[in-house]
């Protein structure tokens, strides 16, 4: 479960590619696009009519209530340390998190109780992109539990009409320990290690994810591989770029996410492309800047090595535009998902579509948020004809608690994504309170 980090979100390392996003673009967060088309002219996420259509006054007031909270630094801080820590003592915690912050940002517990929110998004034109809500698991009975369900999601998703993709977590089926061993070890990411044991083990992995590619290849449905923490990333790349050998040969299926608030990302989008067209197959690429921003830069410090992260804002953006440019520069080779929460970010893509008079529903280009966050951008990217999608998380509250915890951490800076949702959700509110007076 992949997250997409809002505009006003500071992300860490140096980056020597950092300017290489900036020719066509001014300054990250700026809606002051030179050359603008008639399409990013008439685009504008400040449309909360638009965006909010599907919402009750109700619905609106209870994501007041829980962004408000969310803004509180040491309300949101608290939460955070604390909700792992209750789930397990067993107290009845579950109501609350259910009615607050679950219905925020989760789709429901079972994968049937999300089919009243994929119809409801479907009628604003808005696609779905599900995702089974479960990481770090251990052990083989788990890891074939999380499989077979990764594979009824697919066939779910083949039957309803605006599922195009199903996300996925290697770490949903492998073991932690092993990714990190297979990334530590380079001998290993040949596939070539001493103890037999891990080989087998490494060898389930890759069944289990052939068999999950395999399904959605036959359903025609995408799978979005996220992306894991950079010390077991390299196995994660490894196992995606396989299937994308075996998968991608007529179609986008299979797609890795490649997190721009990484200083090496760039490069290593530019050179999967090149491999894959060696292979004579297409590239899947999932475009974020990033989920682990503190988790990265604490573990850097803690083992004195440089982080991986850049250094400012300023490049992740720089990098994140960049990428954007180069997938669409490539559109025939290349299927691209902008996950992205970043207003510039994704009117820039609108327009470079538009200047390049490719199509808004190109198979091979399409815009994601988060379920719960940003509808401004969504549903707007929708009445413009563009294809778009809610990321749309689901499983049992104990399993998306570190999800939900990634949203409350995320949230937790009224400067930043909650200052956002607040002003766009009050002054929805406000326009409807007028319209209502008229």
């Amino acid at each position: 479960m992949a997250l997409f980090v809002s505009r006003n979100r500071k992300a860490g390392t140096d980056n020597d590619h950092a300017g290489q996003g900036q020719k066509f673009f001014t300054s990250p967060g700026s809606t002051d696009i030179r050359g603008r088309t008639i399409v990013s002219m008439n685009l504008s996420f400040d449309n909360t009519s638009v965006a909010f259509a599907y919402k009750s006054d109700k619905e609106l007031k209870n994501a007041r209530w829980l962004f408000e909270t969310m803004g509180l630094t040491w309300v949101s801080a608290a939460g955070v340390r604390l909700t792992p820590f209750l789930m397990k003592t067993g107290l009845p915690v579950h109501g609350l998190i259910r009615k607050t912050i679950f219905k925020q940002f989760v789709g429901g517990e079972t994968l049937e109780q999300t089919t009243q929110v994929c119809k409801t998004l479907g009628e604003y034109n808005v696609d779905v992109i599900l995702d089974y809500g479960v990481e770090g698991k251990e052990g083989e009975a788990e890891f074939e539990h999380a499989t077979q369900e990764f594979i009824r999601v697919i066939e779910y998703a083949a039957s309803q009409k605006n599922i195009p993709f199903i996300s996925i977590k290697v770490t949903g089926f492998a073991r932690f320990g092993l990714l990190q061993t297979l990334n530590e070890a380079p001998r290993l990411r040949s596939g070539i290690h001493d103890h037999e044991q891990e080989n087998e083990e490494w060898n389930k992995v890759r069944e289990r994810m052939f068999r999950i590619c395999e399904v959605a290849a036959e359903k025609g449905v995408g799978v979005l591989v996220d992306a894991e923490e950079s010390w077991i990333q390299d196995p994660v790349d490894r196992l995606t770029m396989e299937m994308m050998e075996e998968f991608n040969k007529d179609k986008v299926v299979v797609y890795n996410t490649f997190q721009l608030y990484r200083h090496d990302r760039l490069r290593f989008l530019k050179m999967s492309h090149q491999i894959t067209q060696k292979q004579g197959v297409l590239l899947g690429a999932k475009l974020v800047r990033g989920a682990y921003m503190e988790k990265e830069r604490l573990r850097a410090s803690q083992n004195n090595y440089a982080s991986p992260i850049q250094s400012d804002k300023s490049f992740s953006d720089g990098d994140y535009n960049a990428a954007v440019e180069y997938c669409i520069n490539n559109i025939d080779t290349i299927g691209t998902i902008i996950a992205s929460h970043n207003e510039y970010s994704n009117l820039r893509a609108a327009e470079l579509l538009d200047s390049k008079g490719i199509a808004h529903n190109h198979p091979h280009v399409h815009f994601s948020q988060l379920y719960g966050m940003s509808d401004n951008i969504t549903f707007n990217l929708a009445k413009a004809g563009f294809s778009v999608s809610k990321y749309l998380p689901f499983g049992p509250i104990r399993d998306v608690i570190p999800y939900l915890m990634r949203r409350a951490q995320e949230n937790s800076s009224v400067s930043g994504q909650t200052g956002r949702e607040l002003l766009l959700i009050k002054k929805e509110l406000k326009r409807r309170a007028t319209k209502g007076q008229d």
